[in-house]
């Protein structure tokens, strides 16, 4: 099976994490720093605060936010459901602004100028956050698709355009450690805020005494161990040769489809580049031509089911107009293989199996 996605692992990364296990430390050692500088270091941000998993992140940037119950966190219906749920994590309410067709990111013109908003870098497209009024509000970045990219304001992550970037570290993602996130902030307050939410809400308190600690607000066990962060350094190292090659296999496959009636995903516009987590085209009758890539032994896939068709979202007012250009992406989207790992070969096999079912 061809997957859409999967993690490119190589000696060099194993050997990380072996050199790990052997070490002092497997977990609230002096790796987790180590990585969180690294990120940190590479996207210009203040700081880098690692996290269990991107949703996890996700949920410490609204907690450092101070958003609640009477907010309503605006975000896109097309991304994966935790980008909503980190509103309800703390009681606030999520709200939803349709996608703009030629970019597949939120219409960055209709989101309200007066709310917290979650903007997703969908499939590693940038959303051009200098379109989008900051005022007083909180801008929190999904960038879970988009380590990598980069804006004319520099790398997706360092905060030029916002409050706090979230990323995420699965197998599928830009690289891995195995599970895992991030947060990057130019911000001292919610930097702070984030390290401790990440463990147990705990202060340390060596005025006091030297083993003294005090738990002041609630906070959760999402901390990143010293295994993970070992093979996250390893990855970072990569990143720029990923991206680069997920961009040859993009333009690859703008080449061989060009002349195909399917519709190709939106590219970067000049000055931006595409961090290319997902190569998403859409086609006529797309469960008959699922099903036949997938008997194929393709492992295409579909991103996402929009959030506001999920059950749990019966919360969400909608206008009375719905969310047409996500429901119309939804409905005749495909996601194709691409990873680093993706050879010539198999890129044509999937690109003759796509046209000949058609």
């Amino acid at each position: 099976m061809i997957s859409y996605g999967r993690q490119s692992i190589s000696d060099d990364d194993i050997s990380a994490v072996v050199e790990t296990l052997r070490g002092d430390w497997l977990t609230q050692g002096p790796i987790v720093e180590r990585f969180e500088d690294a990120v940190a270091e590479y996207v210009g941000a203040k700081y880098a605060i690692s996290f269990s998993n991107g949703t996890a992140a996700l949920h410490g940037a609204v907690v450092a936010a101070r958003i609640g119950a009477e907010d309503h966190v605006v975000t896109s219906p097309l991304t994966f459901m935790a980008s909503a749920n980190a509103a309800r994590y703390v009681g606030a309410t999520p709200e939803l602004v349709d996608i703009n067709p030629s970019t597949l990111n939120i219409d960055v013109e209709s989101v309200p100028v007066d709310k917290p908003v979650v903007p997703v870098h969908f499939a590693g497209l940038p959303v051009r956050l200098d379109l989008l009024h900051h005022g007083n509000r909180v801008i929190i970045e999904d960038a879970a698709h988009a380590l990598g990219a980069r804006t004319p304001d520099g790398p997706v992550g360092n905060c030029a355009n916002s409050d706090m970037t979230c990323f995420s570290f699965h197998p599928v993602k830009p690289i891995t450690t195995a599970e895992g996130g991030m947060v990057t902030t130019n911000n001292d307050e919610f930097a702070k805020r984030l390290k401790e939410f990440r463990s147990h809400g705990i202060v340390r308190r060596p005025e006091i005494d030297p083993w003294y600690y005090s738990i002041d607000e609630l906070g959760f066990n999402y901390r990143l161990t010293d295994l993970q962060s070992s093979l996250g350094i390893s990855q970072l190292k990569k990143i720029d040769a990923f991206i680069a090659r997920r961009n040859e296999i993009a333009s690859r496959y703008r080449d061989l489809l060009n002349d195909s009636p399917v519709e190709l995903p939106p590219e970067a516009p000049e000055g931006y580049l595409h961090g290319y987590h997902l190569f998403v085209i859409q086609v006529d009758d797309r469960r008959r031509v699922f099903d036949a890539l997938r008997s194929a032994g393709i492992g295409v896939q579909v991103h996402y089911v929009p959030v506001h068709h999920h059950p749990i979202s019966r919360d969400i007012e909608l206008s009375p107009g719905g969310l047409p250009h996500c429901d119309r992406y939804y409905s005749r989207a495909i996601s194709l293989p691409i990873y680093p790992d993706l050879t010539d070969d198999e890129q044509d096999f999937v690109v003759s199996t796509l046209r000949s079912n058609l």
